[in-house]
């Protein structure tokens, strides 16, 4: 018996290709007339502000920005070749990220979006960020009518599914993941051309997903493993956040969060930048209690503006370390 098709509402669907052409996945070219070098590729697209704004939001991740600079290097040249007549396959976009938490899976999604829709690969350039909870129902007939819903949204964008893993339990013989996971099968290559789907999560449980369902291993073209921040990194990415609040670190406070950051990162639950925008935001809470607690004095712009040694002395990390 065949497998049901699934068609998301509102797609654009597949039509059937002419007899001459070479494969299914066969793109047509593109009008003469189109651009004829690199250059008039990124200046039309603007997809080199795009890659730019990477790399000035995010520190490190090296390897990660570099395959990201290759995907749009490919794109870029599969269309010049269409430009100049040349037969193009339309390229398998979906990606796998995998990474601890906090190391900058997400923006790097929303940056893929917007690669990939302004060279043309899809319509919109959207990301819709979702969990097994989106997808998978509680009881029979709940689950397909969930999962289309979120592939509708997503659809001419980009879908990521974070810890994608949790869609499949082969323990819970009543878990309805599968079927999720079998819509999303068939979604990912009917209508690839219209919608990007990334898994995310930890690199062994994602390696122990794709063990598990070659199918979707198969149709992953692109993987990409995100290392976690080195003490440096993390002490530069709380510099930068602190710029954007328009706070900084008073006199001998930053020598003091280097401390933090470097105990922090051994304690159990420690989730790279993520942890770092939740320990400035307890030392704005406590700077905030202390200043509070002067009412009588006037306080000028530097008070409002500087976290002191105090503000993150109180943390609970240092006192967890000491014997």
């Amino acid at each position: 018996m065949n497998a049901p098709q699934y068609r998301i509402p509102g797609a654009p669907q597949a039509q059937p290709a002419p007899a001459s052409a070479a494969t299914p996945d066969a793109i047509a070219p593109a009008p003469d007339g189109g651009a004829r070098s690199v250059a008039e590729v990124l200046a039309q697209s603007q997809v080199e502000a795009v890659l730019d704004e990477l790399d000035r939001d995010l520190v490190g991740l090296v390897p990660v920005k570099t395959r990201i600079r290759d995907i749009a290097a490919l794109l870029v040249i599969d269309k010049l070749r269409r430009n100049l007549g040349l037969q193009a396959q339309a390229p398998s976009l979906h990606m796998s990220f995998t990474g601890n938490p906090g190391t900058g899976k997400t923006t790097v999604a929303l940056r893929m979006a917007q690669i990939l829709h302004r060279l043309g690969y899809v319509r919109k350039g959207h990301l819709v960020a979702v969990t097994r909870d989106d997808l998978v129902g509680q009881y029979i007939g709940h689950t397909a009518p969930k999962t289309k819903e979120v592939l509708k949204k997503a659809m001419g964008g980009v879908l990521f599914i974070d810890e994608a893993y949790y869609l499949y339990r082969p323990e819970n013989e009543r878990d309805y993941g599968q079927e999720a996971i079998e819509i999303l099968l068939q979604v990912m290559e009917n209508q690839r051309d219209d919608l990007v789907v990334i898994l995310a999560g930890y690199k062994d449980r994602m390696d122990t997903f794709f063990r598990s369902n070659p199918g979707l291993s198969s149709r992953i073209a692109h993987h990409l493993d995100f290392p976690d921040y080195s003490g440096d990194e993390l002490l530069r990415i709380g510099d930068r956040m602190l710029e954007q609040m328009h706070y900084r670190f008073g006199e001998g406070a930053r020598a003091l969060f280097t401390q933090y950051l470097a105990l922090r990162a051994t304690q159990p639950h420690f989730a790279n930048a993520r942890s770092v925008r939740n320990a400035l935001d307890r030392a704005r809470l406590r700077q905030a209690s202390r200043l509070f607690s002067q009412r009588e004095r006037e306080l000028t712009r530097d008070d409002l503006c500087t976290l002191e040694v105090a503000d993150l002395s109180a943390s609970r990390v240092f006192a967890d370390a000491k014997p």
